[in-house]
């Protein structure tokens, strides 16, 4: 619902631009833009390597012994965080925490994927930056705060039980009676959080929280800084972790993901927001990703090619299927 009226204005932007892949010169520093298609690990390493957990691409097929090897050579431990190479929404992304659960992984994977170092940090936010190419300065257009899927114990009742009572938790019901299948008839005392997914992903039943209110003059200063030394970066959004408010202001944070054009201002999931206003402004951001798309292309940047777009798609979809 929120995205259906944008396929018209997509259509119209591209009639304007000449080109149905407009959006590919937004960010001529990544394969598409960032739309679809590209390597999540090769953004990473375009990141300031203070402002970034250290990962490990892991090429597909993998073994798991060599797996563990790379592991061990490169000073990594558990817990990690495993997740696809190419991918979305959450698709695959795993907190691995030991041996097996390392074995379950590798055994699925038929896709390059990215070891990361979990980062423990109390607070995760994503914020969305854009920059004319034309101008000096950028500025922070969204910042959402996620809050992690969590059920709280009553000392009385199963975590089961505590599972399916909440919205959220019951649609996530397949994958969680999975993944905590020995831990499902337990009581978790009075008071106790336990956190059913420890991925900040709205698919994931993660709650997005408007948190707009924290976009200073200072705030845009930092992630104009941060931004500038990402080569060929102008549209996109940041997904992090951060100690405190005061070190997101200031640009002290440990980027997750970077995500193109193809990522959204996730804010507007707040709960109870206007479905209006969540599309009035995706008309404004999609405005936004035409001018900077428009001028990064006047100033040399090619608009990908429709044929070789589709098949980076087809590419793309192949693996997210798998």
């Amino acid at each position: 619902m929120v995205q259906a009226p944008l396929f018209l204005y997509w259509l119209w932007l591209s009639l304007k631009a000449r080109s149905l892949l407009f959006f590919s010169a937004s960010n001529p520093g990544i394969l598409t833009g960032g739309m679809f298609g590209e390597s999540k690990y090769g953004i990473l390493q375009k990141i300031p390597a203070a402002l970034r957990p250290r990962c490990m691409l892991v090429p597909h097929p993998a073994e798991t012994g060599v797996v563990l090897q790379r592991l061990k050579d490169e000073g990594f431990s558990f817990p990690l965080i495993f997740k696809p190479d190419l991918g979305e929404r959450g698709w695959m992304v795993k907190k691995i925490e030991s041996k097996e659960a390392l074995y379950r992984y590798v055994d699925r994977a038929k896709w390059d994927f990215i070891v990361q170092e979990y980062v423990p940090l109390p607070l995760e936010f994503s914020v969305f930056y854009a920059r004319h190419p034309e101008e000096n300065t950028g500025k922070v257009t969204s910042v959402t705060k996620k809050e992690m899927l969590t059920v709280t114990g009553d000392g009385k009742a199963t975590l089961k039980e505590l599972i399916l009572s909440k919205d959220r938790a019951r649609l996530q019901w397949e994958i969680l009676k999975r993944d905590f299948a020995g831990q499902l008839e337990t009581v978790p005392a009075r008071g106790q959080p336990v956190e059913l997914v420890p991925i900040g992903n709205h698919c994931l039943g993660t709650k997005f929280l408007d948190h707009n209110h924290l976009i200073t003059k200072k705030l845009c200063e930092s992630f104009d800084r941060i931004s500038k030394q990402v080569e060929g970066f102008y549209f996109g959004r940041y997904d992090l972790r951060v100690a405190s408010l005061r070190d997101l202001e200031e640009g002290n944070v440990m980027v997750m993901e970077l995500n193109g054009c193809g990522a959204e201002p996730s804010h507007i999931y707040h709960p109870g927001a206007s479905l209006f206003k969540a599309v009035r402004f995706l008309f404004s951001h999609w405005r936004t990703l035409y001018h900077i798309g428009i001028a990064n292309h006047r100033r040399g940047a090619p608009y990908l090619p429709l044929k070789e777009g589709i098949r980076i798609y087809r590419k793309f979809k192949a693996v997210v299927s798998s």
